[in-house]
């Protein structure tokens, strides 16, 4: 662990520079806006340890797959998310030495990400070679009012003498991403001008044919004020890069700044030949309103976004601030007006697992999305896995699948599979079922039954065509069994029956004959229709309840358990707590042969289940499980943590819901799995609102109506909650002693509240006693 990070509630701070820890801090203080975001690098010369990371979201390259031994369906390509043209360059000399921290004696420095607001900045102080101070202020955002809009501010102070100022402000598109996998160039180039007023460099990725304008302007000021004295100004074009360079004397204790504007557009959203055009246009001296006042209006959309989001914890900074910086990363990655877009698991902050959608996005940012913003957004997500329905059917007929079977792709940037490890691409199957759950999650919430019928069913449809082909029928057992699997614990490959993938495999199918018998019932028209379209028979219909009603799942009796899968116990058996921790984490100290043979669990795999289907177990096999299996977890996944979390609570476990919290919530901010320096976990920072509104609030839904028993850890004195619920928002306040749950809606609302059914008036708020879990 880390913990350089300032604690503060609205801020994340680094006081002092921490050379040793940059890659980390640039993956920390990264910034977005959904349509672009960047990694929190300097705007000036850097020859330290650093990644560059600027990238647009949906712009990648199928980069060709690496593997050692070529099997038959193997994904060609793995997509890359990639790294675009660098528009915050400025190299900066002061009497012809060229400003670095990683070369100058450092006195101050401070960077901080303010949250509230959306903006980074710095502020340091330097001694140069030749004794000159510089004192430096910077401030940069990309704009959530005008998502294609990126603005810096760079001023430079140098109180002590006069000094001869170079400033050169650049475009550079010669940019290569570090994970690539044949070291290649991602990009052609377009074109690249300069003039008075502005530079642009246009570039093209290979293959995939996407066009990248980036175009700049500036302003520049000395004291706040336009300069009266004399600039001299320079030009640079060469292939995919442009520079102007600005010269001038600057007087002891006045302040120089360069205002430098971007605008980032793709063919995603134009056509190839309006870029330059509309790139020229968006910076002109009429549609820039100037620094300050496009630093404003980007303020008031984190605001707008803040009143439905935020989490307040009264009580412990650290949990406080670990939260709201989930909840940020999370809305700066993701916003919901494109549902050509989805999730990564780096968003805008590395290049890791390429920037590419996971089931993450299903299994644990859904729940985030549908909690605090527009059910539009969250329908967005799941019309992300109808659209990509057809090529899920090509990924299951590419390993031999057929008639209309769906394998949805672990990793994909279109639809297509493009994950080249084969216990993750064959076998960990699993993903299937959490697009299945997701749908199932969506309308459980909103009571929006109009997508089953128009988009989900047919998603649901083709996933259960998958499990029927992919489940056997064993003579021996008199079951069906699910062979050859990796399930969520990814340190177990190639497994029988692994408890999960059967469990999940079989609601999918239960869960598509129940909603195809009710549409059949409630529209029977609108279900001919689509079993025409899609050739569904009720002799489909009987085998998947017959799979799902006959599926095997392995279990202990003697301990009271579900085996992970065939063979579990055969393993040592020994606990986390065995381990040296020396040798932690495991995956970056042990081979993967010893990881494999041993019992150490990844993530929540049995207790993955059991969290999802927790209506189906008494709590006393709940607990069984979770004290044999997280004893055994070394959560090495930043999807583990949470659903501990969760679990922990609804036991009563105080201690270790809360220990399983702060991990969660601090993953990245204290670098638990030392990795954050690939970039931050976007995806499972969902995990830390749902450890405290689901694991502490307890909330949960049941056919559209929201149930809560909440809890307070011992550490806070009080947490509050909004949750946007059927057209309603509800503010959630936990003291201490009591509950009070306030209705902002037009209309009354009825809910459980300690299993006793509270009816909330318009504008009014229920209160009750706090009943803290034994």
């Amino acid at each position: 662990m880390k913990n350089y990070i300032v604690k503060d509630p609205w801020h994340i701070i680094e006081d002092g520079f921490h050379p040793e820890y940059n890659r980390t801090s640039e993956s920390i203080f990264s910034i977005g806006n959904g349509h672009m975001g960047m990694r929190g690098n300097f705007e000036e010369t850097y020859s330290g340890d650093s990644l560059h990371g600027v990238y647009m979201a949906g712009v990648y390259y199928p980069d060709k797959t690496i593997v050692g031994w070529w099997k038959n369906g193997y994904p060609e390509y793995f997509a890359k998310v990639l790294n675009s043209t660098n528009w915050i360059g400025l190299e900066i000399q002061i009497d012809d030495q060229i400003l670095d921290l990683a070369k100058a004696e450092i006195k101050e420095f401070r960077r901080d990400l303010d949250m509230q607001n959306g903006i980074l900045s710095r502020r340091f102080k330097v001694i140069l070679p030749d004794g000159t101070i510089a004192v430096v202020d910077t401030c940069r955002f990309v704009s959530l009012e005008r998502p294609e809009t990126g603005a810096l501010s760079y001023s430079i102070t140098c109180p002590n003498k006069n000094v001869k100022l170079r400033v050169k402000s650049f475009l550079d598109g010669n940019i290569h991403n570090e994970d690539a996998n044949y070291d290649e160039f991602f990009w052609d180039h377009q074109f690249q001008t300069i003039d008075d007023q502005q530079m642009a460099v246009s570039l093209t990725t290979r293959k995939t044919d996407f066009t990248l304008c980036v175009t700049a302007s500036h302003r520049l000021l000395i004291n706040d004020i336009d300069p009266a004295i004399p600039v001299e100004m320079n030009d640079q074009s060469e292939a995919g890069y442009t520079a102007k360079t600005f010269k001038l004397e600057l007087e002891a204790g006045s302040r120089f700044t360069i205002e430098k504007y971007a605008a980032c557009l793709t063919t995603r959203d134009h056509r190839k030949e309006e870029l330059a055009q509309l790139g020229k246009a968006a910076l002109s001296e009429e549609s820039i309103p100037g620094f300050s006042l496009l630093k404003e209006e980007h303020s008031r959309k984190w605001k707008e976004i803040w009143a439905h989001s935020d989490l307040e914890i009264n009580g412990e900074t650290s949990a406080q601030q670990g939260i709201r910086f989930n909840i940020f990363q999370l809305n700066q990655t993701y916003t919901g007006r494109d549902a050509r877009l989805n999730i990564g698991p780096k968003g805008f902050t590395g290049e890791k697992y390429g920037g590419s959608t996971y089931w993450d996005t299903e299994a644990y940012c859904l729940p985030f999305y549908l909690g605090t913003s527009d059910p539009a957004i969250a329908r967005n997500l799941l019309k992300y896995r109808y659209n990509h329905l057809s090529r899920a059917i090509e990924n299951g007929e590419k390993l031999g699948f057929t008639g209309g079977a769906a394998l949805y792709p672990m990793v994909t940037m279109n639809g297509e599979e493009c994950h080249n490890e084969w216990e993750i691409t064959f076998e960990e199957i699993h993903r299937n079922g959490a697009i299945a759950y997701a749908i199932y999650n969506y309308i459980n919430c909103t009571g929006d039954k109009s997508y089953m019928e128009n988009f989900g069913l047919d998603v649901l449809i083709g996933i259960s065509r998958f499990w029927t082909q992919r489940a056997t029928f064993s003579k021996a057992r008199e079951k069906y069994v699910i062979l050859g699997v990796t399930g969520p614990n990814e340190y177990e490959n190639n497994v029988n029956n692994n408890w999960y993938t059967n469990r999940i495999a079989a609601w999918c199918l239960s869960y598509t004959h129940s909603s195809c018998l009710d549409l059949k019932k409630k529209n029977p028209k609108k279900f001919t229709d689509i079993s025409t379209r899609l050739g569904l028979t009720e002799k489909n219909l009987d085998t998947f309840k017959s799979i799902s009603d006959e599926m095997h799942y392995p279990k202990d009796d003697n301990l009271g358990i579900f085996l992970q899968q065939d063979g579990y116990l055969d393993k040592e058996d020994l606990t986390a707590s065995d381990l040296n921790p020396a040798e932690r984490p495991i995956n970056q100290n042990w081979s993967w042969d010893r990881i494999l043979r041993s019992p150490f669990i990844k993530q929540a795999d049995v207790l993955q289940g059991l969290f999802l289907f927790e209506d189906e177990f008494d709590l006393e096999t709940i607990r069984r499980n979770f004290d044999f299996y997280e004893p055994r977890t070394v959560h090495e996944s930043s999807l583990s943590p949470c659903v501990h979390s969760i679990i922990a609570s609804s036991l009563g476990y105080a201690k270790k819901a809360y220990e399983m919290y702060l991990r969660t919530a601090r993953l990245d901010l204290d670098d638990y799995n030392n990795d954050t320096k690939d970039g931050c976990h976007i995806t499972s920072m969902s995990g830390s609102w749902m450890a405290i509104v689901m694991g502490f609030g307890g909330l949960r839904y049941e056919k559209t109506r929201l149930k809560l028993s909440p809890s307070i850890p011992e550490a806070w004195s009080s947490y509050s909650f909004k949750l946007f619920h059927l057209g309603r928002t509800l503010t959630v306040k936990v003291s201490r002693t009591s509950v009070a749950i306030k209705n902002s809606g037009t209309e009354d609302i009825s809910i459980l509240l300690y299993g006793e059914e509270v009816v909330i008036g318009s504008g009014l708020e229920a209160r009750k006693s706090l009943k803290q879990a034994e």
